[in-house]
């Protein structure tokens, strides 16, 4: 049976079934290996066939949005069916195949970790006086109203697997105000030209990064604003901080 998916970025493209089990479409094989993705489809449909004869199971066809809003078919495949497609690839492309799937197999590892480790803490009494007053709204940068995709993506490619604030305060209680005020107390990081940025003492370190947005002033024009975010190692850094 064909499931209907939508692709907005190929770089997310790697999905999950009901059971969890990851999944890689063949818009992302294609990306990959630098094929045409009707080349990578002709591929799968040719060696289905054996595939289906010795697993007495075809492989799953699934459909995607494009830009433009057609409806187009792909495959939807499991980390074998894509390592017996890239039997045909040349040694580059089945490399290129091979140390993708080890990226996501390490990066849903680590979000496992991440969930369970919320979860344990959510049975833990939270340190009293952690609550903090936030920042006045003068020191709060204007939410991003516009982020144009394709300008941005780029700028921010090293930020991509960062943590908001929000997102590490979330599991303590907190809002994204709160963990700056908590951080900025302890010297880790201070405000300067209209945002958050780490202290001289903790700079080049890998703790965080840089995001970018783009947003529009008063005047209506629009501008490009950087906030901090925080790499796995400096999530890190602030549960141990708070924990301990």
């Amino acid at each position: 049976m064909e499931k209907a998916i939508t692709i907005s970025m190929l770089k997310n493209s790697c999905i999950e079934n009901n059971d969890g089990e990851q999944r890689m479409t063949s818009l992302e094989i294609a990306q990959l290996t630098g094929k045409p993705h009707n080349d990578i489809m002709k591929a799968i449909r040719k060696m289905e066939p054996a595939w289906e004869k010795v697993t007495q199971g075809n492989f799953s066809l699934s459909t995607y949005q494009d830009s433009t809003g057609r409806k187009l078919p792909c495959y939807s495949l499991t980390k074998e069916e894509c390592l017996y497609i890239a039997t045909k690839f040349n040694d580059e492309a089945r490399a290129r195949l091979v140390i993708r799937w080890k990226q996501l197999e390490e990066d849903r590892q680590e979000a496992m970790q991440w969930e369970r480790w919320k979860a344990s803490y959510s049975q833990i009494e939270r340190p009293q006086g952690l609550r903090l007053l936030g920042c006045s709204d003068e020191e709060v940068l204007d939410e991003a109203d516009d982020i144009i995709g394709e300008e941005l993506d780029e700028l921010n490619r090293h930020s991509d697997d960062c943590y908001t604030p929000s997102d590490i305060g979330r599991v303590f209680g907190l809002d994204g105000r709160d963990l700056n005020s908590f951080l900025s107390d302890r010297g880790i990081i201070r405000r300067g030209h209209g945002q958050w940025e780490l202290t001289r003492k903790f700079q080049n370190q890998g703790l965080a990064e840089k995001r970018n947005f783009i947003y529009h002033g008063r005047d209506g024009h629009r501008r490009t604003q950087s906030r901090l975010v925080w790499t796995r190692k400096g999530r890190d850094f602030i549960v141990d901080l708070i924990r301990n």
